[in-house]
């Protein structure tokens, strides 16, 4: 498929991003007690998402040569997430779920940026905004929670 060298970048980034949202993930599953086991599930399903939704972009992205396949080393959009894989520890439920939300902050704004972005391939537009959607939606269960566990 052809397209344009930005409009690939505005994919990989998505990529990229959903790579750190998923080592992100790994991470705070790793780290979380047993006291918070539903959020293990919960991460474990968001995890899940973006390794589909990154296989959905790597096939709009189209040549395996162009593919982004990493996690982010750069770039502020990505760092949040990135940032948070540092920060889950032992940290109580509502610091787990803040931090959560820091990352999925980021990677709204990533999907935002790139619905806007005139650059984006035509075919791409519809799969990004669905995964847009679920991002929405994700990041809105993860911070109802947050805002359970605070009170």
């Amino acid at each position: 498929m052809a397209t344009s060298e930005s409009g690939i970048s505005v994919i990989n980034e998505l990529i990229e991003i959903n790579n750190d949202r998923v080592a992100g993930f790994e991470k705070a599953i790793a780290d979380i007690d047993d006291q918070n086991i539903d959020l293990k599930e919960l991460f474990q399903g968001y995890a899940s998402q973006s390794r589909k939704y990154g296989q959905e972009l790597a096939a709009i992205v189209g040549a395996p040569d162009e593919v982004e396949t990493g996690n982010s080393v750069s770039g502020t959009l990505h760092r949040a997430w990135i940032d948070v894989k540092s920060l889950f520890g032992g940290s109580d439920r509502a610091s787990i779920l803040s931090e959560a939300e820091r990352g999925e902050d980021a990677i709204k704004k990533a999907y935002k940026d790139a619905l806007a972005d005139s650059d984006i391939p035509f075919n791409a537009v519809e799969v990004v905004r669905s995964q847009a959607q679920g991002i929405n939606s994700a990041h809105d269960q993860i911070k109802a929670l947050r805002d359970a566990a605070k009170a």
